[in-house]
């Protein structure tokens, strides 16, 4: 297991996070390389601003329990590298993912040999989703699916011959990579949009429908809006199972395996998937003394989304907020969505070695003061508590002393650290 995780590391870290030119050019050279793995098997594209690894993960699994082998790429992981691949309903297992990883990095090796002087070599995330690609290959996955990691035009995953693609939201998050307004964020992500192929949209800004019709028009493309017909709607209703942004996102979903699948769902299996869904991270309840909800709502759309969801998340019971905000996030816009949702809130920071050691280097947190600052202008009452370990401790025993519920949000890198907090308190 130790030799494992210490070949993962040498492997990823030894390779850049962000290529410093971006384009497909080096995917589709490793891919070649490798005998081109996403040709193996049917593939849907998730892309949107919020709710892809949820859409992903549901896909996948309603897929799965058709009786069709399915297989999921998500982005980013909470503890360790290989929860990204999932076969079925469990992350790959590790000696699969450093058989796929060892192989990819060959393959980066030759093509980074061969590879313009500009173009420079294969990224850490192009080895990864070229692995995953592999290893959904190798496990005889009928079908992947395929979350992209930023934008569509130009991500790594836009190598894939996708039957379905799948918008699930469009807002204004990672403006400097993808534009500045929402119809050239929608552009971009529409770009992945094949052929003849299905679309599947979310409840999307008024500014942006325009984008996709020209898109579906371009395409000839079947586009599917689940919720369409209702009054008021343009896609986005909630599954009749589910509320909230778990209900929207299980609609986009289950529309997504009936196009993959060609074929009416059984709603028997539907409902037994709907059910058992769990996704880490998301709208995840742990039950305990205090419970905890975990969310990364790491944009003002996904805080907005949980502030809706929390009365129904806690059972009617006030919630401590303990809150975490990467440097390059809408801090006010987030900070100002959850704040009148929480009774209290515990401003924290991510140390720049857990970001790097989880594929972010050089990434950066906001200072805990600055988020409790926010906070007091949103009107709640905050603290300060730049350990993030140390402030989930603060928030959980404040929680538990008024028989609250503990909320971790506002970053994957908080939620890492909340974990591991976790683990150490039940060891």
């Amino acid at each position: 297991m130790k030799n494992s995780a210490e070949a993962v590391n040498r492997i990823l870290e030894a390779r850049e996070f962000l290529g410093w030119k971006l384009g497909l050019e080096r995917m589709r050279r490793l891919c070649s390389l490798l005998g081109m793995p996403q040709h193996r098997f049917a593939s849907v594209h998730v892309v949107g601003t919020n709710g892809k690894t949820s859409v992903a993960r549901m896909t996948a699994a309603i897929v799965s329990a058709h009786g069709v082998r399915a297989g999921a790429y998500l982005s980013p992981h909470i503890h360790e590298w290989r929860e990204r691949i999932v076969i079925g309903r469990e992350p790959i297992a590790e000696h699969s993912f450093v058989e796929a990883l060892e192989q990819a990095e060959q393959a980066a090796v030759a093509a980074d040999r061969v590879a313009p002087e500009d173009e420079g070599p294969v990224t850490q995330y192009e080895l990864l989703t070229a692995a995953a690609f592999l290893a959904l290959a190798a496990a005889r996955a009928q079908v992947g699916v395929i979350e992209a990691g930023l934008g569509g035009r130009l991500d790594a995953t836009n190598v894939i011959p996708s039957k379905v693609t799948v918008l699930t939201s469009v807002g204004l998050d990672h403006t400097e990579w993808l534009g500045e307004s929402l119809p050239e964020i929608a552009t971009e992500k529409l770009a992945v949009l094949h052929d003849h192929s299905t679309l599947v949209t979310g409840d999307l800004p008024a500014k942006v429908r325009p984008v996709v019709e020209e898109a579906v028009r371009c395409r000839s493309a079947r586009h599917l809006r689940p919720g369409h017909g209702v009054p008021g709607s343009d896609g986005g209703a909630a599954d009749e199972g589910l509320r909230g942004f778990p209900g929207r996102n299980f609609a986009l979903a289950r529309a997504a395996a009936a196009a993959v699948l060609d074929r009416e769902l059984d709603e028997g299996v539907v409902a037994s998937v709907r059910e058992m869904v769990v996704i880490p991270g998301r709208a995840e309840v742990i039950a305990g003394d205090p419970p905890v909800i975990l969310d990364a709502a790491h944009n003002p759309q996904g805080a907005r989304a949980l502030a809706e969801m929390l009365p129904e998340l806690s059972k009617g019971r006030s919630v401590v907020g303990c809150l975490a905000v990467l440097e390059d996030k809408d801090a006010a816009g987030i900070v100002a969505a959850l704040s009148p949702a929480c009774s209290l809130v515990i401003c924290t920071e991510v140390p720049a070695e857990a970001m790097e050691a989880s594929g972010r280097p050089g990434a950066r947190s906001r200072s805990a003061e600055e988020l409790a600052g926010l906070a007091r202008d949103a009107g709640a009452e905050a603290e300060a508590v730049a350990d993030p370990r140390a402030a989930w401790r603060r928030a959980r025993d404040l929680a538990r002393e008024s028989e609250s519920v503990a909320l971790a949000a506002g970053s994957h890198y908080l939620l890492k650290a909340v974990w591991t907090e976790r683990h150490a308190a039940s060891s």
